[in-house]
């Protein structure tokens, strides 16, 4: 593959980070907060699964009943083998965004049409943010690549012509404008950086 034809985005960062946290994860997490307020690890656990399997068949075109779910719109139901399904998926996800005819044309992924570098660079947001995610909640470190972490900070700043354009999590936290790019990114993703599973939401 050469400079002209190479995809501009490299998910195996992100993958690599979501597949370490893993092992780690004990079955007693599970129904433990994440900063998401209406997921427990499970429920997260199971959206991450049900979006790597969806961004991995928009890349390839394969538009079926994976790439039609809306989020938020099907159960979310944790199998007991997701130790073993999920980092395969992972690896299959990013191997599928690295072939150049995935970045070409446009795909579909969440009931939505998209063009095709736009799907992956939400998939490496969901990716990154997610991740953020998992290792908060089960009390792990998160280690970001910085190349990855600008590209969601372009996708998740508003813009003047359309302040909503970033919004696909939630309205932005304040934070200070010298704050680590992490805890920027995760800000704009309508998360405190600061958020633990021991917090209460109003803290």
């Amino acid at each position: 593959m050469d400079s002209s034809t190479a995809p501009a985005l490299d998910l195996e960062p992100a993958a690599r980070q979501i597949a370490a946290l893993l092992d780690s994860i004990e079955d007693r997490r599970l129904a433990g907060p994440t900063p998401c307020p209406d997921y427990a690890v499970r429920e997260l656990l199971a959206h991450v699964v049900g979006l790597t399997a969806a961004f991995r068949d928009a890349a390839h075109k394969d538009l079926g009943p994976t790439t039609e779910v809306s989020p938020g719109t099907a159960p979310l139901v944790l199998g007991d083998d997701w130790r073993e399904v999920l980092p395969p998926l992972l690896d299959e996800l990013v191997a599928a965004w690295r072939s150049p005819a995935a970045w070409e044309g446009m795909t579909r992924a969440g009931g939505v049409d998209l063009p095709a570098p736009v799907a992956a660079a939400v998939a490496l947001n969901e990716l990154v943010v997610h991740g953020w995610d998992l290792a908060r909640s089960t009390g792990q470190p998160f280690r970001a690549d910085e190349a990855n972490l600008r590209s969601c900070e372009a996708l998740l700043t508003p813009v003047d012509d359309d302040p909503d354009a970033g919004a696909i999590f939630g309205p932005p936290v304040p934070v200070p404008a010298d704050a680590p790019l992490v805890d920027r990114v995760i800000a704009l993703s309508g998360r405190r950086p600061d958020w633990q599973p021991d917090r209460r939401p109003q803290d």
